[in-house]
């Protein structure tokens, strides 16, 4: 997107759409405070199978990306340490031969912080939580401070843009699918707001927290996101943006000088280290909830001394190191992460609106604000999404949206094989 303004709508309309679920989303998590995220929802409303897919698809794609922020996290840790490619070399030379030196030492760090988080989390739930506040206020402070330096001390180190031909800004179908692709890195980078529902066991006055935690995060996600948006504009140009991988990196350097990019990685480090803890504790609350309902072996609702649902761990975190080790034939289903996760939302959303039907008597400590319409507009909105993500695609000869349907579909046979063992004495 050529145009200042539609990049900052974007990010406003990926909060706005965040906003409107945690509306629908509050409903349900104080209607039927259960562990377990969306699943508890769906399969409540929609029944069994309808709960696997989004149980199915939730937890892959959570996995996924404790894969992916462990990847990343471990390019970084490479860059800012340039000493541990020479141990690496030294020590793993010769078991790395099949793969590039980097590549080799990259992974070997992703495993090593999904294995550390997960061990972490072992320990019980006082372990995992407050590893979370530790790493969450730590990446708040961070990402606030760079946003100030952003601008007291920006002010020296603007980039002046330079005159060009106006870009043409796209019309007709052209914007519909710009905005869907730029759209789904954004959902992506919003995507944690349900946190808070994957714990409503655990959490002590559901009615009252659920919707505050849902309603906080989200905006100071958005203030967050926002602000940070608004510094790189303050200090790049807009079509300087538009051509850097990684503009972040490029606002770093022009405050900081020859320190920013150490400044950059290690507040993304901190950042990406809570997303591994939060995504651990999530994906286990899901299993843990299929075991429970027996769509999953029950042995993933056994719960250690600390509270940590084990057996849902040790294979959430096996996935995402499997994951890992895959590698670049992993990259097709980093792809297809914000299909997925729309597609739970909409089904999620379409569940109030059951619910609300045949359950009218149900008590909810929260009602939706402004439903059926709020409700009714997101719901409207992952589905031109996933419309969109689809002709996209197609248009486009890639396939990430098909992959994701790829996956749903083999939800099928994978939840009937677990029905019959599930049923077995």
């Amino acid at each position: 997107l050529p145009n200042a303004w539609l990049f900052m709508l974007v990010w406003v309309v990926g909060g706005l759409y965040a906003l409107l679920g945690a509306i629908a989303v509050a409903e349900l998590g104080t209607m039927l405070p259960q562990s377990g995220g969306q699943y508890v929802f769906t399969r409540h409303a929609l029944g069994d199978y309808a709960g696997f897919i989004v149980g199915w698809s939730d937890w892959l794609s959570t996995c996924g990306t404790v894969a992916a922020v462990a990847i990343v996290v471990g390019e970084y840790s490479s860059a800012l340490f340039p000493a541990m490619m020479r141990w690496t070399s030294a020590t793993f030379g010769g078991l790395a031969s099949s793969m590039p030196l980097a590549e080799f030492q990259t992974n070997a760090i992703a495993v090593f912080i999904a294995l550390f988080f997960g061990l972490l989390q072992w320990r019980g739930l006082r372990w995992g939580s407050g590893t979370q506040n530790i790493t969450s206020l730590a990446k708040t402070i961070a990402l606030f401070a760079l946003v100030g330096a952003c601008f007291v001390l920006g002010g020296k180190h603007q980039e002046v843009a330079i005159p060009t031909a106006a870009a043409t800004l796209p019309s007709g179908m052209a914007f519909f699918f710009a905005m869907v692709f730029s759209l789904q890195a954004v959902i992506y980078t919003y995507d944690g707001w349900t946190g808070v529902v994957y714990f409503s066991e655990e959490v002590r006055n559901p009615g009252r927290d659920v919707p505050r935690a849902l309603f906080g995060s989200i905006l100071l996600i958005m203030v967050i996101y926002l602000l940070l948006n608004l510094a790189l504009l303050y200090l790049l140009p807009i079509s300087r943006i538009a051509g850097d991988e990684f503009p972040a990196g490029t606002a770093s350097n022009l405050i900081f000088g020859r320190y920013g990019d150490t400044v950059i990685r290690s507040i993304m480090i901190i950042s990406m280290l809570s997303c591994v803890n939060a995504c651990h504790m999530m994906a286990t609350r899901v299993m843990f909830a299929m075991g429970r309902d027996r769509l999953f072996t029950e042995r993933a609702a056994t719960v250690n001394r600390g509270g940590t649902p084990t057996v849902a761990l040790a294979a959430s975190v096996f996935v995402a190191v499997l994951f890992i080790v895959l590698g670049k034939q992993f990259g097709k289903v980093i792809e297809a992460l914000a299909f997925f996760f729309v597609a739970n939302y909409t089904l999620t959303f379409t569940s109030v609106f059951v619910l609300r039907r045949t359950e009218p008597d149900v008590p909810r400590p929260y009602r939706s604000w402004g439903h059926p319409w709020t409700t009714g507009l997101a719901l409207l909105g992952s589905i031109a999404f996933l419309f969109g993500a689809i002709w996209g695609d197609l248009h486009d000869h890639k396939f990430s949206s098909l992959y994701a349907l790829g996956l749903l579909v083999a939800s099928y046979p994978v939840y009937r094989i677990s029905k019959y063992l599930s049923a077995r004495p």
